[in-house]
């Protein structure tokens, strides 16, 4: 697979999807885009992709069909949904799932292909600033030769690109990721609430966290930028946040582990989510905390 001859159909165009888009426009790949918002076709548009009307249109010829959607569920819906949608893209085309979706409805997914199509996970971290900068993190899962396969196209994208092991596992790592980080802004801010409440200063705090063993994705890029600062533009929304950790919480439930904290982690955004809106930055958990740390008071 070249980037002279490949042909990407790309379905979701969002906040993400558009700079992966233009990342893959500069390396010369053919994109052809689909996404519901007219307004999202047009940036596509003026990025210097083609527009296609359905999701049907788009992977029509395409090599390559990227999915950027909210889950699995929605990813199975607008590839399955419709037969004319998969039946027209190039013999043994890949279908690159690069939405957050669970592991589980990844593999279900690659039950329900038509013969022929290769499906890869293939998640990302770094958000929108890394995705304009072509410097995501992407963990991948699926067939070592439908790997070797794709590489290019994600190498476009990313600077880091982690094999996982077979279809599902890129989807796994990916919430077992956010698990960690959401897990990690949780103690940040308490931990910084904790302080405060002692008296000491929460910038100084976050600069101790930061040269100590306590230092964490969140210290060391959320809390001064987006919390302390009020700002909470991050840039990834809380009820996306609270999505992957369930998943996280519900293939530990399925496996038969008990894993209280990633449970009670699961909850608390959960929670969050449901008290200021799932698309509110997920930053704002901070707020949520406080408000409930006074009720208990």
């Amino acid at each position: 697979m070249t980037a002279t001859r490949s042909s990407i159909a790309f379905i979701g165009i969002g906040q993400m999807g558009l700079p992966m888009v233009r990342r893959l426009l500069k390396a010369g790949f053919a994109v052809t885009g689909f996404d519901l918002s007219e307004a999202a076709r047009a940036e596509l548009v003026s990025a210097g992709g083609k527009a296609a009307a359905t999701a049907a249109e788009a992977t029509t010829g395409a090599e390559v069909i990227i999915t950027m959607l909210p889950n699995g569920k929605i990813v199975q819906s607008v590839l399955l949904d419709d037969s004319h949608v998969l039946a027209n893209a190039a013999p043994g085309a890949v279908v690159l799932e690069m939405s957050s979706s669970a592991p589980t409805e990844t593999r279900a997914l690659l039950g329900r292909l038509p013969p022929g199509l290769r499906l890869v996970d293939a998640p990302v971290s770094g958000g929108v600033k890394r995705a304009i900068e072509g410097a995501l993190t992407i963990m991948v899962g699926g067939d070592v030769a439908d790997l070797d396969d794709v590489e290019p196209v994600l190498s476009a994208m990313a600077t880091r690109v982690f094999r996982c092991g077979p279809v599902g596992a890129g989807h796994a790592m990916k919430a077992i990721n956010n698990f960690v980080s959401g897990a990690g802004v949780i103690a940040a801010v308490e931990a910084v609430e904790l302080g405060r409440s002692f008296g000491l200063d929460p910038a100084d705090m976050i600069d101790v966290l930061n040269a100590s063993s306590g230092r964490n994705n969140a210290t060391e890029i959320k809390m001064k930028q987006f919390v302390l600062s009020g700002t909470f533009a991050s840039g990834f929304a809380l009820g996306l946040m609270a999505k992957d950790i369930r998943t996280a919480a519900d293939l530990s439930r399925d496996l038969g582990l008990g894993q209280d904290c990633l449970r009670q982690t699961a909850d608390v955004w959960e929670e969050a989510a449901k008290a200021l809106g799932a698309s509110v930055d997920h930053t704002r958990i901070a707020e949520f905390l406080a408000v409930r740390e006074r009720e208990r008071v």
